[in-house]
């Protein structure tokens, strides 16, 4: 795998299905660039991507403040935000482009990792504690396929992977940072509509085997409570159903084969709710569950 050039203008580099091109970007972006996706693929000037992406940034004469912008394809989408929130909005205007732009395959709000060539999908609102929970398996021995997608294959049901830098925050960062110090985090941002924002680089592995699909194995819908023992419950499949329809993007796109594809889904897996204060303590839970520990359910 070659790495991208700190030189290099524009970035081009491949997360998985996805070739991407950030053109114009402000020094700041590009260094975050060069830190978190460095060791990504590279793809050839000329060859195709699927996103040409940038950040514009600008100032306006009242007040006298920079603003970043998302650029696509030469439009700009989104309305602009902070100045230096220019990375976190590329990360978000990216997340957009998966979600909104590209149909190929069922697109469900999810953390996605894989052990033994099973995977476990993680649907979950914000606050959950998905994120958090994702980068403690990580580090933990499961492989990274995504923490913001479950990208369903119409054809096999496998899950997709889409490998990009771990987005945590707030409280979040820092107990990650206790719980992985090796974790490479880059510049936090601060003051966004969600907080403070932290990327940390993508394992090497899952780098490596970003094309490797895996199958379904669990689906896990978790709940962050202070003080709370991990505690993993079977979940009715007819429920887990409908939280994967609650956390699909383009689940009404697919028509009856969206309805197919999440029920095979289910059918595939074994499903859960999941409840935990400890991230510690949660990563010890999910070892035995793939190990197929019968008492691993409270």
């Amino acid at each position: 795998m070659s790495g991208l050039p700190a030189t290099a203008a524009p970035r081009r580099f491949r997360v998985g299905a996805y070739a991407i091109e950030v053109g114009q970007a402000p020094a700041d972006v590009l260094r975050s660039i060069d830190h978190l996706y460095g060791r990504y693929p590279r793809v050839a000037p000329g060859e195709f991507v699927d996103f040409s992406v940038g950040v514009r940034r600008r100032r306006l004469p009242r007040p006298w403040v920079p603003q970043s912008v998302f650029v696509v394809e030469g439009e700009e989408p989104f309305n602009p935000l902070p100045g230096n929130q220019g990375f976190p909005l590329l990360e978000w205007g990216l997340n957009w482009c998966i979600y909104g732009l590209c149909h190929q395959h069922l697109t469900i709000h999810a953390a996605v990792l894989e052990r033994g060539g099973r995977a476990i999908v993680i649907p979950a609102p914000s606050g959950s504690g998905k994120s958090t929970l994702c980068a403690g398996l990580l580090f933990r021995g499961w492989r990274l396929l995504s923490d913001e997608f479950a990208l369903v294959c119409p054809r096999s049901g496998e899950l997709i992977p889409n490998p990009r830098p771990v987005s945590l925050k707030n409280e979040s960062i820092e107990v990650v940072r206790r719980f992985a110090p090796e974790a490479e985090f880059g510049s936090l941002v601060r003051d966004t509509v969600k907080g403070v924002v932290g990327h940390f680089r993508v394992p090497d592995e899952a780098l490596q085997r970003a094309r490797e699909r895996a199958a379904p194995g669990w689906i896990v819908v978790p709940r962050f409570t202070p003080g709370q023992p991990p505690t993993l419950r079977r979940m009715d499949r007819a429920l887990a159903f409908m939280r994967l329809v609650e956390n699909a993007f383009d689940y009404a796109v697919f028509g009856r084969q969206g309805f197919e594809m999440l029920g095979a889904l289910v059918d595939r897996s074994q499903c859960f709710t999941f409840e935990y204060g400890d991230l510690g303590a949660a990563t010890e839970l999910f070892d035995r569950l793939s190990r197929g520990d019968p008492d691993v359910c409270g």
